[in-house]
Formats: C-alpha cells, structure tokens, sequence
C-alpha cells in the first residue's frame, strides 16, 4: 500500500511540489502582519465574499425546483379531485334526469349501464349490463334521458344487446308531433330519416319527431329526435326528412330498458290478414 502511494506521489511529484508551496505561501500570507499583506487579505476577503455571493443561487435554485415539483404533484392532486367531483356532479344531473324520466313513463323501466359500443358500422349495437335475470326479452324498447335508443335483440342471464337507432336493420313507425304526419323512421347508413311523407305534407325543420300509434313494439310518444332537414326533389312523390336523433350515441353510459312487451294477438291478427303497417 505504501509502495504504491510512493508510486503515485513519484508519478506526480511536480504537482504534489507545488502543492506544498502554495499550501506553505498561504499559511506564511496569513501569519504575515506586513500592511500590504494585509491590504492582499482584505482583497481576496472581498472577491472571495462577491464569488460566494454570485454562487449562492445555486442552493437557491436547487431548493426552488424541489418546491416546483411538490407545488406541481399537489396541482395533479387537485385537478384529479376536482375532476371526480365534476364527474359526480354530472352524474348527479343525468340520474336526476333519468329518474323524472321514469316518473313519467307508465311502464316499468330496468336501468343499465352501457358496457360496449359499435359505432362505426352499418349495423350498430350497444351491449349493456343486465339481461334475463333483471327480466330483460327480446324485443323490449331500450330509452335514454335523450328518447329512443333502440330495441333489445339478443339476450343472455347478465347482458342485451341492443339494435340503436342508427342501425340499417332498424325501423320504427314516427310521427311529426306538431302536425301528426307519420311516416318510417329509419338509417341508411349516413343519416336518419323520416320515410313515406308526402309531398303536401305539413313538415318543418325543428319539428319533434316522435313514437306513433301504429307501433307495436315501441309505445307511442317516446321522442326520436329533431327535424333537421327536409327537401323535396322533383323526380319523387314524397320529402327527404333527415332526423337528428335526441339520443347522443358518442356519450351514452345510462340507459333504460321498458318492460313494454309485444300485444301477441295484434302481432298474430296482422300476420294472419297481411304486412303490418309498422314496426
């Protein structure tokens, strides 16, 4: 071991030389009372007081950015918990709406909650968390706080799946409230529309389309949506009404399945004579 620090202090002896003199000079400097001597102590006090006082940001800095980052994790904090209580909020709001709906509803209505969606094809589902066991059928009328949702297809003991509105498979008797006119509400893959209106028909942009009478899978009056365009064109007998549907698909979580079932004797007696008028 001392062999090999003699090694090392041989290797380097002129730096480890002037080291000792400087360390000597320095210790001579400050037991020296010569005035100038003490004047180059005063100096060096000075520069030394101003390079330390430049170099003090440095603790400053280091201490600042540990405050930045607690500052910063509390701000998440926040955010996250003002974001639950948003949440809850609005949760509040549609389950408040959601039950005035069912106050309003003669039939008995099962709640849901929307557990998968396909939106982007011709045709479209929503699947849903109760099914035979919270006596869902096929066949049942599915509504959101918005209107109609659609109709119940197929069902298992713990989920449905539900045809929506805007499925190609999908139709649904309608009818214009404020003037009565009927017709069929259907998707033909880019919008929904009201079918089978005549021309001298009194329809209007913003008129609330609803259920009608002539359904006997849907009960009457459950709104469908708005009026959103009408236009007729030359070569046909009767308008192009495009609805825009009350239910918001992108953002539906809630949703009610109506214990409305079938009337068998209408569905068999309509069967029996010829085609149905609606669906």
């Amino acid at each position: 071991m001392l062999q090999r620090l003699y090694d090392i202090l041989y290797k380097f002896k002129e730096y480890a030389i002037l080291s000792v003199l400087i360390l000597i000079s320095f210790v001579l400097l400050a037991m020296n009372d010569n005035p100038q001597i003490k004047q180059i102590r005063s100096i060096s006090t000075v520069i030394f007081g101003e390079v330390q006082e430049q170099l003090s940001f440095i603790p400053t800095y280091f201490g600042l950015k540990a405050e930045n980052e607690l500052l910063h994790h509390i701000n998440i904090e926040l955010a996250d918990e003002a974001q639950r209580l948003r949440e809850a909020k609005l949760e509040n709001i549609r389950l408040r709406q959601l039950l005035g709906l069912k106050d309003q509803l003669p039939f008995k209505l099962i709640a849901a909650r929307v557990i998968n969606k396909n939106l982007t094809l011709l045709r479209n589902t929503i699947t849903i968390n109760i099914g035979s066991n919270d006596s869902v059928q096929q066949y049942m009328p599915v509504i959101s706080d918005g209107g109609l949702v659609g109709i119940v297809i197929n069902v298992t003991r713990h989920y449905s799946i539900i045809n929506i509105l805007l499925n190609t498979e999908f139709r649904v008797s309608g009818k214009v409230q404020r003037s009565r006119v009927d017709g069929i509400v259907m998707w033909d893959g880019k919008t929904l529309d009201l079918k089978n209106v005549p021309k001298m028909r009194d329809v209007k942009v913003g008129d609330v389309v609803t259920t009608s009478e002539y359904s006997n899978t849907f009960p009457p009056d459950i709104r469908i949506g708005l009026v959103g365009e009408v236009r007729e064109q030359p070569s046909s007998l009767f308008k192009s009404i495009t609805i825009e549907p009350g239910a918001d698909f992108v953002k539906l979580e809630t949703v009610f399945v109506m214990a409305y079932a079938q009337d068998k004797e209408r569905v068999v007696l309509e069967q029996r004579t010829g085609p149905r008028t609606g669906k």
